[in-house]
């Protein structure tokens, strides 16, 4: 495998979502792990649905609706200061333990983001975790007006880094976002930090890894 470049997907590839767990547990104790689920869950549906209905918003406002739901479907009372400092949590998500020096590892590479995000969000959360310096790229889907896995969203990404897609590995832990990923033409890395079950989508990962340092291994 050639590789030039490698793109990451950033929400629970290299940034752990549920860091925000703690944070909900402030307000809401016992309750964090559930409002953090249902909360991911109905980011990424909404995301889905709103880029098939032609409905964009960009990714801070739909996880503010996600959140929103989330507290409604609990029957939980979201005071405006509460959802302000919840959302906040994603401007200040930790990375996974291995990331900062896997990455620092993988420095020879062009190394990008590829996300979901507003620009706002990804450059603020990369700044907050010491890694603005790492990337050579972080792009955002709002160029575009429309979510992964959206086809042109792959595009914009080898358009940005001028790299061809057979020469680009696609790094991400979403199964749903490997498959857009493949399909679209990257070479595809998934990382199974959980052990699940690939999604039936009638593509395959390249290579499958539980951790970034596994990827490490196989450039150096």
């Amino acid at each position: 495998m050639r590789i030039k470049a490698i793109i990451f997907d950033a929400y629970g590839t290299l940034f752990d979502v549920h860091t925000v767990v703690d944070k909900c547990e402030q307000f809401f104790p016992g309750q964090g792990k559930q409002i953090s689920e249902i909360w991911r869950q109905k980011q990424l549906e909404y995301s889905w649905l709103r880029s098939l209905m032609g409905r964009y918003v960009d990714f801070w406002s739909l996880t503010q609706d996600a959140l929103l739901f989330a507290l409604k479907d609990l029957k939980l009372d979201l005071t405006e200061e509460t959802q302000q400092t919840l959302l906040n949590e994603y401007l200040r998500l930790q990375p996974y333990p291995e990331v900062p020096k896997a990455l620092e590892r993988l420095r020879n590479l062009i190394l990008a983001i590829l996300s979901n995000g507003s620009p706002h969000m990804l450059n603020t959360l990369v700044e907050n975790a010491g890694l603005s310096q790492v990337f050579n790229h972080v792009i955002s889907v709002d160029e575009l007006k429309i979510y992964k896995p959206s086809m042109g969203v792959y595009q914009l990404g080898v358009v940005e880094l001028g790299v061809l897609k057979e020469e680009t590995l696609f790094m991400t832990s979403n199964p749903w976002d490997a498959a857009g990923a493949k399909t679209f033409g990257f070479q595809v890395c998934w990382i199974n930090r959980f052990n699940k079950q690939f999604d039936e989508l009638g593509v395959q990962p390249d290579i499958v890894i539980s951790n970034l340092d596994e990827l490490t291994e196989k450039f150096l």
